[in-house]
């Protein structure tokens, strides 16, 4: 069994994070009980490299970082990872757990940043951008985060912990000029807005572990996975126009109008 759902948009959980406990740390408890009672089974938890909280201008979280998570949503995963170990140790649950980087590509649902700014700059709209935009993540395409885990799922250890990360730091600010020249060549759409409550500096990950056990290692670079994903929601308005109404609409014009 592999665990994908999740309450994942961090914004979202600081305006609602009940949802995200009952859906994060709830659902995973239950899923959990499910595993325990059918011998044989495997679970493996998808984790974020957000439960390990923020980093300075260095460094790289190994797996056997401390924990320190710093929003609502980065908590909760924090919490139901923590569970999966008890239940592993404890009740001797086949388990394993993923921790990734910041995941980008097709399919992926237009609140979170790539896919915003894509369709944003796609129509002349305003590219919000989070304080001076000098925030560093990892991506990493969704083919290398899945092969990640299929290794995990076939041949990770029981109990083990594995970092999936892209190897490919970029600024927030960078990222969105990379979408806003390739598509339209107008930087001048790029507005900063108020930071977000607590948001984290930088998210780096050590990686060796998977490729010393795993034999597993990203193959996307950056540049090449986010033009494709570009091409890919340019190509596809009749798969995301029907999301940008109702619920999502709302909550988007209300957070980042508050920011400006």
């Amino acid at each position: 069994m592999v665990n994908f759902a999740a309450e994942s948009h961090v914004d979202r959980s600081v305006v609602a994070p009940e949802a995200f406990l009952r859906t994060n740390v709830t659902g995973t408890y239950n899923l959990l009980e499910v595993c325990r009672s059918i011998p044989g089974v495997r679970f493996l938890q998808v984790g974020t490299d957000e439960a390990y909280g923020s980093l300075g201008s260095s460094g790289r979280f190994s797996e056997d970082a401390a924990l320190a998570p710093g929003s609502p949503y980065s908590a909760s995963k924090a919490a139901a990872d923590l569970l999966v170990m008890a239940w592993h140790n404890t009740f001797g649950v086949d388990a394993v757990i993923t921790r990734s980087s910041n995941n980008y590509g097709p399919f992926q649902f237009p609140e979170k940043l790539i896919p915003l700014m894509i369709l944003n700059a796609s129509s002349g709209r305003e590219l919000p951008v989070y304080g001076t935009g000098g925030n560093v993540r990892d991506w990493i395409h969704v083919d290398d985060h899945c092969r990640g885990i299929l290794a995990a799922l076939s041949r990770g250890n029981a109990g083990r912990i594995f970092n999936l990360g892209g190897d490919s730091e970029r600024t927030n600010i960078e990222v969105v000029h990379l979408i806003a020249d390739r598509i339209c060549g107008n930087r001048d759409l790029v507005r900063f807005v108020a930071d977000r409550p607590g948001h984290d500096w930088r998210y780096s990950l050590d990686c060796a572990r998977a490729r010393t056990e795993l034999g597993w290692t990203p193959r996307v670079p950056f540049e090449d996975g986010l033009f494709a994903t570009i091409d890919w929601y340019l190509a596809n308005e009749a798969w995301w126009r029907p999301v940008l109404t109702g619920e999502y609409l709302r909550f988007s014009e209300l957070w980042y109008g508050e920011r400006r």
